[in-house]
């Protein structure tokens, strides 16, 4: 487009591939990318050094991926929207491109600003949709459909290359900043790849025969590691798109002779669609980052600005290092704080643990898990923690047992021993609570509150706002199936 230029904003989109805004830009003469490091995003309470590390390696390839295009990619640290004042000193874009972003708090307040600004700069800013999330939805009844039309959609072409875009002689490729020169302190272990190519490595892999065992591999903790997708990171950073993982996994599924795998994807294919679903929540309502979905609990835990009672700081402090004295929850605490990865019925049972039997309040055991999470993605997250913690007056309650999780999943007891060593030696604690006693307080008050007329009444009304709509999951399967519930909730990748 002659005569006007334009910045791409990279966020959670790290990757080349179907990348929409990517693709409007190259049409310009002059075209650009921005990545910024933003400071609010390094002290959110959600942030940690292993999330920036893993970002950095994702970006290390797009620059060479977008260089090959012939585009620039400028990194920054500062904030939003200085530093597009700045930045629009020394390339003055007319558009502005990005995907849209379902985030916590401080990215929703940054955007805001970031319109503010763009409005009164004449720049023109447009947000493409990258997932199934729908911007200012009025209700739940058809998004079903309109999730599986954004996925079947065909996949963005690939961006053109540049043939000399004059930003080039402006800009130049900025040289990554170290964690060190971040203020960070160095990472304790190393992190599994980033970027496009690892994500793909990952996603076929996992269609060509890994994803075998998914259904069953996924509830162990002993073989989730390899029967997992383990696409949760690679989605959360947007190093490949949810359209083309959907995609993917629905042609493997069409031409593969091997029925094992094919029935091991389609309950795969389910979950994509519940990842979605429940990033919804978030968009639709973002006081559930800090608010009980249900207003009826309000104040039946310490902690939660209704309640004005200490959070029992031990045994937070206990549940966050490992020592709780109950093997199993121990056991994956302590693969989650080396690893960054857990399998979902683990992370299921950690909150729980945390809710039920230590009757803490979501809000700071969910900031914790969200460090450790290397795959924190903040939608699925914080509905996640309400679900598991009973606070969205329409779920049922899941008070896992962590004896029987591990008769379940661990009963050579292997895992154990593998994460607590001193399991059985005079330095293991004793049990923190008394299990009996701590699960039946937790479900007296509950089921007790929601016998209530005014919690069901509460309850219809959540229901009609975030609740899902099985008939429509339904329809959208293309093949005659029974379509799998959500697996105890979780809809991330895991």
């Amino acid at each position: 487009m002659t005569g006007t230029a334009a910045l791409v904003w990279f966020k959670r989109d790290l990757r080349v591939r179907d990348h929409v805004p990517l693709r409007e830009a190259m049409r310009f003469d002059s075209a650009i990318g921005l990545l910024l490091i933003e400071p609010q995003w390094l002290a959110s309470p959600e942030c940690d050094p292993r999330h920036v590390g893993f970002l950095l390696d994702c970006v290390a390839e797009l620059q060479h991926g977008l260089a090959q295009l012939g585009l620039p990619l400028i990194v920054r640290c500062g904030s939003m929207p200085q530093a597009l004042q700045t930045l629009s000193r020394e390339f003055a874009f007319t558009h502005l491109f990005s995907h849209e972003e379902t985030g916590p708090a401080w990215s929703y307040a940054r955007d805001l600003a970031v319109a503010d600004w763009c409005r009164s700069q004449g720049v023109n800013w447009i947000e493409t949709p990258q997932t199934g999330v729908v911007r200012r939805l009025r209700s739940r009844t058809g998004w079903a459909g309109r999730w599986a039309q954004r996925m079947n959609a065909p996949e963005t072409p690939e961006a053109p290359t540049a043939c000399g875009i004059s930003a080039a002689t402006v800009l130049k490729t900025s040289a990554l900043p170290t964690l060190r020169e971040l203020g960070l302190p160095a990472l304790g272990a190393a992190l599994p790849s980033g970027g496009e190519r690892a994500a793909w490595s990952t996603l076929e892999s996992f269609l060509d025969g890994r994803g075998r065992d998914y259904r069953s591999a996924m509830s162990s903790p002993l073989a989730a590691a390899e029967g997992c997708s383990r696409l949760s990171a690679h989605l959360a950073f947007g190093t490949i798109s949810m359209r083309c993982v959907h995609q993917a996994t629905e042609a493997r599924i069409a031409t593969t002779p091997d029925r094992s795998l094919s029935y091991a994807l389609r309950g795969f294919a389910s979950r994509l669609r519940w990842h979605c679903h429940f990033m919804q929540k978030l968009e639709d309502e973002p006081a559930i980052e800090w608010r009980n979905v249900a207003r009826s609990v309000d104040g039946l835990r310490a902690g939660d600005g209704v309640n004005e009672g200490a959070i029992d700081r031990e045994r937070l402090q206990a549940w966050c290092e490992g020592r709780t004295g109950f093997p199993m929850v121990d056991a994956c605490m302590r693969q989650l704080r080396a690893t960054g990865w857990l399998n979902f019925r683990m992370r299921a049972m950690l909150v729980s643990f945390a809710s039920y039997h230590l009757w803490l309040h979501w809000r700071e055991p969910g900031l914790f898990l969200a460090r450790q999470f290397l795959d924190f993605e903040p939608g699925i997250h914080w509905s996640q923690m309400q679900m598991q913690s009973g606070t969205t007056g329409i779920n049922t309650l899941r008070i896992y047992s962590p004896a029987k999780q591990a008769i379940d999943h661990d009963p050579q007891g292997r895992y154990i021993r593998q994460w607590v060593p001193e399991i059985g030696t005079p330095t293991y604690p004793l049990p923190i609570v008394e299990e009996r006693a701590a699960v039946a307080a937790a479900k007296n008050q509950l089921y007790g509150l929601r016998r209530t007329r005014e919690s069901q009444a509460e309850a219809n009304a959540i229901q009609d706002k975030h609740g899902s709509r099985k008939s429509g999951l339904q329809a959208i399967a293309k093949r005659k199936r029974r379509a799998p519930a959500a697996p105890d909730g979780q809809g991330r990748l895991f």
